[in-house]
């Protein structure tokens, strides 16, 4: 797919300059093929009479020994022996070339008796000449004969082998001359094929590119003619003849558009203008709704202060105390949401909202503190910790009656601070874990009293607060083994500690 979407954003000049190259390369390439098969015809043949001219220039080279030594012997002097000694290591030196292995081939057989005849002809020539040389008349006479009759028979030997191989080799040259004249015809076959391929191809190739610009001179005579609801030409290429039908396709649908563009102006005009009413009509009701839900809770906060102001002049301290505290769990819900507050005002928040509950349930839920106070004035998001307390209530104990616990805990952890508030409720799943820290969990329905406050809102405002994406953990060991969560804030104590002793 990539390499079509390559091939279309080519030119048309490189195309078909491709097409003219690649046919003329496909032409060469056959071309070498043959020229290459031809020549390993040819060397074949070259190389049938080889092993008959090899015999040849040995039977010479025995020839040359024999009539050396004769020289030698009816002459005596150094240039004759010298010549002996010259010749018989140009026959010994053909002879390594003769096979000495033991094959099932009868060529091979008789080679290798050549060679070891050679080898017992040239040890009685040397007994022939050390003879002479020692003037031992005998015994020079019989190393002689025994010589003359190896020659003779070595020399037969040799001209039955030549003939044999010339026989073999004659079937095999009339066989490979065969072979290349058939290599030849294919060859004539194979380049008619060929530059009938290129022929097809090069039509083929340059009618598909320019298929293309056919069309598009048909649909352009048609709108020439006033033809405007022609089809549009599938822009097949990025080539020139693409870019034209690209631009001819537009032209066309610009034209064709013109007249009704002009017709539904009014129209257009008029519906732009009702959307506009539309919109500042949402927008006044989105505002309606904004000032609405900003006058509920202070409504209630007020409500709440001066049901506290009442409760304080009838002497109902227990009343008084219990309103007043709902009024600052409400009076903090609706100040502290989006502000940076302390570990301090979160503690005091928990500690009004579990007060609450106790009043209304009858004091079930045992809350208890371990607190590092040096630690209270570490800044953290507000409302993080309540509804935090607020799920170990709703989800963990509030079946449990008066079992049920609570520990809020405050301390370091090396460079960090470590908030953790654990509970001995229901516990919870691995399942329900992962999809609470991936912000996946979605309750069914929100609980009485619930702020709306769901653990991935506190879980993004922590990490935006802290610029960390390790924020908060969450540990329990199973069902009905109850749950710890864990929140991790930067500590800011040391700094603030170094900042005062430097002023």
């Amino acid at each position: 797919m990539k390499l079509r979407s390559k091939l279309s954003s080519l030119s048309l000049q490189v195309k078909i300059s491709s097409i003219y190259i690649l046919t003329n390369l496909l032409v060469m390439g056959v071309n070498i093929v043959l020229m290459l098969g031809i020549n390993n015809i040819s060397n074949r043949l070259d190389m049938v009479y080889q092993d008959n001219l090899h015999l040849n220039e040995l039977s010479d080279s025995l020839t040359a020994v024999q009539d050396n030594m004769t020289d030698y012997l009816s002459s005596k002097t150094s240039d004759s022996l010298e010549d002996y000694y010259r010749s018989e290591q140009d026959y010994r030196r053909m002879l390594e070339d003769l096979n000495e292995e033991i094959t099932g081939l009868s060529f091979d057989r008789m080679e290798r008796n050549i060679r070891y005849m050679s080898e017992d002809y040239l040890e009685e020539v040397n007994y022939t000449i050390e003879a002479k040389r020692g003037r031992n008349v005998e015994k020079y006479r019989v190393h002689y004969e025994e010589a003359a009759q190896m020659y003779e028979y070595i020399n037969t030997y040799i001209a039955n082998l030549n003939t044999e191989k010339f026989r073999t080799n004659s079937e095999q040259y009339n066989l490979l001359l065969q072979k290349f004249r058939l290599f030849e015809g294919a060859a004539m076959l194979s380049m008619v094929l060929v530059m009938a391929s290129n022929v097809c191809i090069i039509i083929s190739l340059v009618g598909a590119s320019l298929r293309p610009l056919k069309k598009l001179a048909g649909s352009a005579d048609e709108v020439a003619k006033g033809n405007f609801g022609v089809e549009l030409l599938p822009v097949e290429s990025k080539d020139e003849i693409g870019v034209v039908t690209g631009a001819f396709n537009s032209m066309v649908v610009s034209i064709g558009k013109y007249i009704e563009r002009l017709r539904e102006s009014m129209e257009a005009e008029r519906a732009l203008k009702e959307r506009e009413l539309m919109m500042e009509a949402h927008l006044k009701d989105a505002r309606l709704k904004y000032l609405q839900a900003q006058i509920n809770p202070h409504f209630l906060f007020n409500t709440l202060n001066a049901g506290a102001q009442l409760a304080m002049m009838e002497g109902a301290d227990r009343t008084y105390e219990y309103v007043q505290k709902v009024a600052q769990f409400y009076r903090y819900n609706m100040k502290k949401s989006e502000e940076t507050v302390t570990i301090a005002d979160e503690i005091e928040m928990v500690d009004y909202y579990v007060y609450i509950l106790n009043v209304r349930f009858g004091g079930d839920i045992h809350y208890e503190k371990k607190i590092d106070p040096a630690l209270l004035t570490v800044e953290m998001p507000g409302m993080i910790l309540q509804p935090i307390v607020e799920n170990c209530i709703n989800h963990g104990i509030r079946e449990m009656g008066s079992e049920g616990r609570i520990c809020l805990s405050v301390y370091r952890v090396e460079h960090a601070v470590c908030i953790s508030v654990k509970d001995n409720g229901v516990g919870m799943s691995r399942e329900t874990i992962d999809q609470v820290m991936r912000g996946a969990y979605r309750e069914e329905g929100k609980a009485a009293g619930s702020n709306g406050i769901g653990m991935d809102n506190v879980i993004s405002r922590m990490k935006l607060f802290t610029k960390n994406e390790e924020v908060m953990a969450i540990f329990s060991e199973g069902e009905g083994m109850g749950t710890e969560v864990f929140l991790y804030l930067e500590d800011g104590t040391e700094e603030k500690q170094e900042q005062t002793d430097d002023v």
